[in-house]
């Protein structure tokens, strides 16, 4: 097999490459990236493309699977751009697989495509995918789902996967995910067990984690099974405030949604913190999901539970670890931190 993976050089994008480089059905990769990474694994060949502007039906075509993982989450003060590159950028990618002829689509959606759910009980691919209409990747991540569907009824000769997964960590993604969603002035070594003073218990906050390599194997058996439509990954167990708790150590203290939501809006408008208040409100309201499909029919099962993932994480973010591709560039220090400061939160990394 030949497969393209479009946004190879980020968190999922570098474990899947991974993954398939151990396949021996897989022989050969074609990774897409706006920028060369200096990670060269061995059967894997990178080609620059902008999804937004370049000619993928060119990049597309001779491959047996196109799995695309692309998302740009900044700059969250320009939605403009992000609906650009994430919005009409996947639809360029659909529309360049349909012309290329590629027999197997595989997309990375998310929990984040949901709309408003239970936390009590978890929900299955059923639920509606309408997003959160104040989250700018809530209604990116809606709208495009309602793209695949029309790619689907265009193109019924094509195996078409969507991923829908929960949070996803691991060590060599945590100095990229800090730069996303916390933002310079998070001190990542100061992130551990005994100097965080109190974990908000903030009503709706309970969210599925995984590794980034288990959703990385998810994805190919997604490649080279024939198996189609939507499927949730998450690992036990449900992550909560006491659970937070009990890793860093500290205590829970009951937080009210606005308080929360003031503090981060007050931030992000400042140009201090990245990440836009609605994340947080589409956080507190997704459903928790049901991942019964991706163990029966994919034949998926995580070797890690949400628990230890996120703690990599953690560990990953206390020692400013990432890897040799632009997007997971390991901490640079106070230069870092004051370049990321001078651009203004929020901004495209």
């Amino acid at each position: 097999m030949r497969v393209v993976v479009v946004g190879a050089t980020g968190n999922v994008g570098t474990s899947l490459v991974s993954a398939l480089e151990a396949d021996p059905e897989v022989s050969s990769i074609v990774g897409v990236a706006r920028r060369f990474p200096g990670w060269r694994p061995g059967k894997t060949e990178w080609r620059t493309a902008d999804i937004a502007t370049a000619d993928l039906a060119k990049i597309f075509t001779g491959a047996d699977a196109v799995v695309h993982l692309a998302w740009l989450f900044q700059p969250t003060h320009d939605p403009v751009t992000t609906w650009r590159v994430n919005v009409m950028g996947s639809e360029r990618v659909f529309r360049a697989v349909g012309k290329a002829h590629v027999p197997t689509l595989v997309y990375a959606s998310s929990v984040g495509a949901y709309s408003p759910g239970p936390k009590e009980q978890a929900v299955d691919e059923t639920w509606p995918t309408h997003g959160w209409p104040d989250a700018a990747y809530g209604r990116e991540k809606a709208y495009v789902e309602r793209l695949l569907d029309i790619f689907e009824r265009d193109h019924p000769d094509i195996r078409v996967v969507r991923m829908r997964p929960g949070f996803i960590f691991k060590r060599e993604a945590a100095s990229e995910q800090r730069r996303i969603f916390a933002g310079p002035l998070v001190p990542g070594r100061l992130v551990r067990p005994g100097r965080v003073p109190f974990v908000p218990d903030i009503p709706g906050l309970r969210f599925q984690a995984l590794h980034a390599e288990d959703a990385a194997e998810a994805y190919r058996l997604a490649v080279t099974r024939p198996v189609i439509g939507a499927f949730n990954l998450a690992a036990d167990p449900v992550i909560t405030p006491q659970i937070l708790a009990e890793i860093f150590n500290t205590r829970v203290v009951r937080m009210p949604a606005l308080v929360a939501r003031t503090a981060l809006a007050a931030g992000w408008h400042l140009r201090l913190v990245p990440a836009a208040p609605g994340l947080l409100e589409m956080a507190l309201k997704i459903p928790l999901m049901d991942v019964s499909r991706a163990h029966d029919e994919l034949g998926w099962h995580p070797l890690r539970n949400g628990r230890q993932a996120l703690e990599e994480f953690l560990e990953g973010l206390q020692r400013g670890w990432g890897m040799d591709t632009p997007p997971l560039a390991p901490e640079e220090g106070v230069v870092g931190r004051v370049k990321e400061l001078a651009t203004g939160g929020g901004q495209r990394s």
